[in-house]
């Protein structure tokens, strides 16, 4: 039943009272309604989308999703049953130092029991899943798992006792010190390359090596998603040929609760890789500096380590980027660069509408993801004549 359904049924009861007409019963039925979010609706922090600040709703069965602003979400905050229109009307007037109109309020309730976020709406179909595999034979993809969360949970389950701190901290530890040490000496880590590459008994096994690692990679963001609670949807195989990598999809990424789950979950990813090439680090440690093998070593781990951390780096579609947005708060990020920055050519006019954080951060973002483009593009041909003047 939506929020009318209940206005009107309390109404109707209420016009039938002596003394009053029906008009007056609906009034005062309107007024005693004490509206109550369903429960399980999500609700996400802030994020700065454009000029805006926005907070987006998502219903717990559907899976649908609307934006509202920061007045809306305070409202919304409010509806926990116990709450009249006027319990709300003062709050929000003590909030916001003006008094919230009654057919804000009205469009507001109506708009969530259309919606069905209000308790006693009608329970929604669950969303019908999308077609196993999409997209052609030169791009495209295939769902693999057909229950991505369930799978996911049983992982959860049973690598639950080395989730804990005290297992992760030591490999934390050794995850660092493992790059610094390999990264301390250019010279020794560019030799090693040059040997991995013309060593095709090693570099074929560790290339099907990578290729794994990357899709446990992927299953870390979907088990360390179901650690904080997350909803993995689903599980399964992507392509643009000739390459072909295994995805997992995080529904409630954005609802999960706190920064620090949702950092945790992003990094999961190349924290996995890391932790993948601490047994390769071990013999490497272990071999004599004069052993043959030792540069092959170094050449894997470096390789290894540079795509780990290069999922880290802020730019789209990278883990990193994702990282920057739930830090910054801002969804979108490179696209409403781009909005804004195309809008600023055409004046500040354009622009009056941005907040001063806004302009600050898309501004800022842009001259980062530059530079960081022309880093990445001055190192890839700075090594491809290193290796063709060796």
């Amino acid at each position: 039943m939506s929020a009318t359904d209940h206005a009107g049924t309390a109404a109707g009861q209420s016009g039938r009272a002596p003394g009053g007409g029906p008009a007056a019963g609906r009034a005062a039925a309107a007024r005693a309604y004490r509206p109550a979010l369903r429960p399980g609706v999500l609700i996400s922090p802030a994020l700065l989308r454009g000029p805006r600040t926005v907070h987006l709703i998502k219903h717990p069965v559907s899976g649908a999703a609307f934006e509202v602003g920061p007045r809306e979400h305070f409202v919304i905050g409010l509806l926990d049953g116990t709450r009249n229109v006027d319990d709300v009307v003062a709050a929000y007037a003590e909030r916001f130092r003006r008094r919230l109109p009654e057919e804000q309020w009205t469009r507001l309730l109506g708009l969530l029991g259309t919606r069905g976020l209000l308790d006693g709406s009608p329970e929604p179909a669950p969303p019908e899943p999308g077609p196993a595999r999409t997209g052609t034979f030169w791009a495209g993809s295939r769902r693999t798992v057909a229950d991505a969360h369930a799978t996911t949970g049983r992982l959860h389950r049973l690598l639950r006792p080395v989730l804990r701190p005290w297992a992760q901290l030591p490999v934390a530890a050794a995850a660092v010190v493992m790059t610094v040490a390999v990264l301390a000496d250019a010279g020794a880590f560019l030799d090693g390359t040059w040997e991995l590459l013309t060593s095709p008994l090693a570099l074929v096994p560790f290339a099907v090596f990578l290729w794994f690692s990357i899709c446990l990679h992927e299953l870390a963001h979907g088990v360390a998603a179901r650690h904080y609670g997350g909803v993995v949807s689903e599980i399964g195989l992507r392509w643009r040929f000739p390459a072909m990598m295994m995805y997992c999809t995080v529904d409630n990424y954005l609802f999960l609760p706190g920064l620090r789950a949702k950092l945790v979950v992003a990094a999961a990813g190349a924290y996995v890789n890391l932790a993948l090439l601490l047994p390769f680090a071990l013999w490497w440690a272990l071999l004599d500096p004069a052993d043959p093998v030792r540069p092959v070593l170094t050449g894997m781990l470096f390789v290894g380590i540079v795509q780990a951390l290069s999922n880290l780096v802020p730019l789209s579609p990278l883990d990193g980027y994702r990282m920057l947005g739930h830090i910054l708060g801002a969804a979108n990020l490179a696209p409403e660069t781009g909005a804004y920055l195309t809008l600023r050519r055409r004046g500040r006019d354009a622009v009056a509408d941005y907040p001063q954080r806004a302009r600050r951060l898309y501004v800022s973002y842009a001259v980062t993801a530059a530079a960081l483009v022309l880093v990445a593009a001055a190192g890839t041909c700075a090594a491809v004549v290193w290796l063709f003047l060796r």
